[in-house]
């Protein structure tokens, strides 16, 4: 996919032999071009992304989350995982597919005066369109760092296009300006028939990440430009630390919209229950902005156990397991927390099972009058020897886990329910995280980031759930960032977060392991094994764009280190 191809987002987007004052003349078919630009909302962490044919993996496959599927294929996700990744090989989708959503939208304003719309409805979706806008221009700068601004030019084929790179300042001025602007024409929330489109909350979060992004290590001080003239292109060529007051204060004006909350809901006996049931709920106060979806299977057929009708798709590494606490809140490395590596499920952060299936995880049966629920065993060998379970390790799991987070164990694939979930892209979860990892870094750990932090801890059914007292401003970083890897685990956030950190250099550049059980009569063996050594450059901090892209607009620059 080419941003300047003859038939890439310089093109057409009208799919009909209309032309396109029919089609804006038309309310129907406005409404219906305005929706499109919501179909490709969640791509960029979208389970699937990397398909490569039966092969289908995410962003957690190509970091330290997960294993993708089929260890020899050659796709996006091993191209990272292995270090690979090369301007010729990297997959285009970030930068055509936000370059189609931008046009697209551009297309839509420039139509908006012959819309046959009220004046609330064209104020509304103008608002829409922008947010839509600024949001396929952030995820060109989390991927690229400075990329070009094109404002609101529709550009036709024979048109010579400007192509040259904003600054990474401009970029992130520009995005702030269209969540500002659209947030004045949003509804604070959408409800009803239009849950799910843009709100000012949407725009108000957005925002919230672009300046927690803007912040961060690596756009300071020219990034991984630094001595080049791309310094001011992929960062900020010098470093400020007020930017983090920026990014706690638009943090802190979602909280104060009171708008959204963390959704806690309770069963006798399953603490954290509702970070669990969060993910099952299409409507919720917790999602600020979510891809909606139809009832659906999707996750259970891509992350589910083989005898459940799952195809075999990431399975999460050991890495992952062990940044969960214990049920007490203390690392599984603290001498006091009590970790048993004999019994290493036992009595850990409710969210480890509600996120890992592993040997042994009880997983009910559909039906009426199903029986109790069964236990999935996983063990690699059994004394005496049994027929080799299809979901055991080696078998149907590469690390000996699969994900669970997100399933809906009501569904299985070659049964019957759908599940009504929608596919989480903001919650407000992360925004507490955000407003904590902002105020720790411009004000150390004061009352209001434990707060922040401890809200999300008490959610999850840690007890205790308060951290430590007296955390210095560096212990208090290093446990918001373990609480973002475990709470926003496979959501698409991962990926990013060890690049802004710049700490990617150590968790992407590892040998990645999985878990073997050996289960007799004298007792059951838990064994640690290697799965596949993770490499990373430093080049990776960034993609680098097309080369395709390259070769047709030379004055293009290349990322640092390609």
């Amino acid at each position: 996919m080419g941003a300047c191809k003859k038939n890439g987002y310089l093109s057409s987007t009208v799919t009909s032999n209309l032309d396109s004052n029919a089609v804006f003349q038309d309310s129907t078919y406005a409404m219906e071009f305005l929706n499109n630009l919501y179909v490709n909302i969640g791509f960029a962490t979208d389970p699937m992304r990397f398909n490569g044919g039966s092969y289908a993996a995410g962003l957690e496959s190509a970091c330290d989350e997960a294993e993708g599927p089929n260890a020899s294929s050659s796709n996006g996700f091993t191209m990272f995982a292995l270090g690979t990744v090369t301007p010729t090989v990297v997959p285009t989708d970030a930068w055509g597919t936000s370059y189609g959503m931008i046009r697209a939208a551009n297309q839509y304003l420039r139509h908006l005066g012959i819309i046959p719309f009220n004046a609330q409805l064209k104020a509304e979706t103008k608002g829409e369109a922008r947010f839509l806008r600024a949001w396929y221009y952030f995820i060109l700068l989390e991927h690229y760092g400075g990329i070009p601004l094109i404002g609101d030019t529709v550009y036709a084929d024979a048109t010579q296009i400007s192509a040259v790179r904003s600054s990474f300042r401009a970029c992130v001025n520009y995005i702030a300006s269209e969540c500002d602007s659209a947030a004045v024409a949003l509804p604070l929330t959408q409800s009803g028939s239009n849950y799910g489109r843009a709100s000012k909350g949407a725009c108000l979060a957005l925002k919230s990440r672009l300046y927690l992004y803007a912040a961060s290590p690596l756009f300071q001080n020219g990034g991984i430009g630094q001595g080049t003239a791309l310094d001011s292109i992929v960062a900020y060529p010098d470093a400020d630390p007020s930017r983090w007051v920026l990014a706690a204060n638009a943090a802190q004006a979602v909280i104060t919209t009171g708008a959204y909350s963390l959704f806690v809901d309770s069963i006798p006996g399953k603490l954290g229950y509702g970070f669990m049931s969060i993910f099952l709920q299409r409507y919720n106060t917790e999602y600020i902005l979510a891809h909606m979806m139809d009832p659906n299977r999707y996750l259970e057929h891509l992350w589910d156990a083989p005898s459940r009708g799952g195809s075999g798709g990431p399975h999460p590494y050991q890495e992952l397991l062990d940044a969960f606490p214990m049920s007490n809140g203390l690392a599984i490395t603290d001498p006091n927390s009590g970790y048993d590596p004999s019994q290493p499920y036992q009595n850990r952060d409710p969210r480890m099972g509600y996120t890992y299936m592993h040997d042994s995880t009880l997983r009910p049966q559909v039906g009426t009058n199903a029986p109790s629920p069964l236990e999935i065993y996983l063990n690699a060998n059994v004394s005496p020897p049994v027929a080799s379970s299809q979901d055991a390790v080696y078998q149907g799991t590469p690390t000996g886990y699969y994900i669970n987070k997100m399933i809906d164990t009501g569904v299985i694939q070659i049964n019957i329910p759908t599940s009504s979930r929608v596919l989480p892209l903001i919650r407000y979860a992360e925004i507490l995280l955000n407003y904590a990892e902002a105020t720790n870094e411009s004000q150390g750990p004061v009352t209001t980031v434990y707060q922040a932090v401890e809200a999300i801890r008490q959610r999850a059914g840690l007890r205790p759930y308060q951290l430590p007292t007296n955390l210095s401003q560096a212990d208090m970083r290093k446990a918001i960032q373990n609480e973002r890897r475990i709470e926003l685990a496979f959501e698409g956030n991962r990926f990013f977060d060890v690049r802004r950190w710049m700490i990617a250099d150590s968790t992407d550049n590892q040998m990645m392991h999985g878990m073997e059980i050996d289960r007799s009569s004298s007792g059951t063996v838990y064994k640690e094994f290697n799965v596949r050594q993770h490499h990373f450059s430093k080049a990776m901090y960034l993609w680098p764009l097309p080369l395709s892209e390259i070769a047709k607009l030379p004055q293009l620059q290349q990322n640092p280190l390609y």
